[in-house]
Formats: C-alpha cells, sequence, structure tokens
C-alpha cells in the first residue's frame, strides 16, 4: 500500500510540474505574439538611443578642435589622449571639452555620475531627459529577458521550443 501512496505522489508531482510547464509556455507564447506586433526591441532602442545623442548635440554642441576654440585644453579627460587639430570636440557649458566619441559614450552609460561633466561634476542634461532616456532603455533591456526563460524551458523539455516562435 506504500508503494501506492509514494507512487500517486510522484505521479501527482510529474503532472503538476508538466502542466505548470505548459501553462508558462503558453504565457512566454501570448507575449511573445504580442511583443512581435509591436516595434522591435532594437528599433526602439535605436530611436531613444539616437533622439537621446541629438538631445545632448543640442545641449552641448560639437565643435572642430582649435587651439583658439578650446584655450587651454589640451586632452580629453576621459580617454586621456591629446586633441588633434580639426578633431570632433565636444564643448560643455562648464568649458571642459571631451572626444564627441568619449563624451557621448560617457552619457550613455546607466551610472547616475555619467550624466556629469567628468572632471567637475557639473549636470550635463536636465534630469528629465535622462530619466526618461534610462526609463526607454531599461524596459527595452526587459523585453528581451522572455527569450532566455524559452531558451531555458526548451533545454528542460529537451526539444526546441524556438520552432515556435
Amino acid at each position: 500500500m506504500a508503494e501506492f501512496s509514494h507512487f500517486f505522489s510522484a505521479l501527482y508531482l510529474i503532472v503538476n510540474i508538466f502542466f505548470k510547464l505548459i501553462l508558462l509556455e503558453l504565457m512566454l507564447l501570448v507575449r511573445s505574439l504580442l511583443i512581435r506586433n509591436s516595434t522591435s526591441s532594437a528599433d526602439k532602442h535605436t530611436i531613444n538611443t539616437t533622439l537621446y545623442l541629438k538631445l545632448i548635440e543640442k545641449e552641448n554642441p560639437t565643435v572642430r578642435y582649435t587651439e583658439k576654440v578650446c584655450e587651454g585644453l589640451t586632452e580629453c579627460a576621459v580617454c586621456l589622449s591629446l586633441f588633434c587639430e580639426g578633431e570632433s570636440v565636444r564643448k560643455l557649458r562648464c568649458d571642459h571639452a571631451y572626444h564627441k566619441d568619449c563624451m557621448d559614450k560617457w552619457l550613455q552609460q546607466p551610472c547616475v555620475a555619467a550624466t556629469t561633466c567628468p572632471v567637475c561634476r557639473k549636470k550635463i542634461l536636465p534630469d528629465e531627459i535622462v530619466d526618461s532616456y534610462r526609463r526607454l532603455r531599461k524596459k527595452v533591456e526587459c523585453d528581451g529577458i522572455h527569450e532566455h526563460t524559452i531558451l531555458l524551458l526548451s533545454a528542460l523539455r529537451g526539444d526546441s521550443l524556438l520552432s515556435f516562435f
């Protein structure tokens, strides 16, 4: 009698796990179809990053480096290399200058310090713009999480669940 009890207990556990996996797969399938009908995550990120970089350009325009334009500034504090005549330099309102690419990468980092001048820590963009960009970027990053879950489920099942998508 104890063997039957143990058998049915194990069977209940297996059936319970099986139905929960099926339910989870169905939920992921529906979510994937809903996301697929909307704009793709990569497009959202590109558009948001492009808009963010345009706002940076508007607030802190790029100039060509000359000793006259960037008086007293000879090196980029981000990469520590010297400015060359004619290079694209982003001159901030605090009168510090950086290579355009160095500063743009700096401003796209997720940490709080990246919204300020690397030298004097003066704010470069208004908080609302930075917060909006980070919220949208975080949403885009979270949209891809379900793909990892599908991959894990397919590994558990032993076949390719990805063929449904």
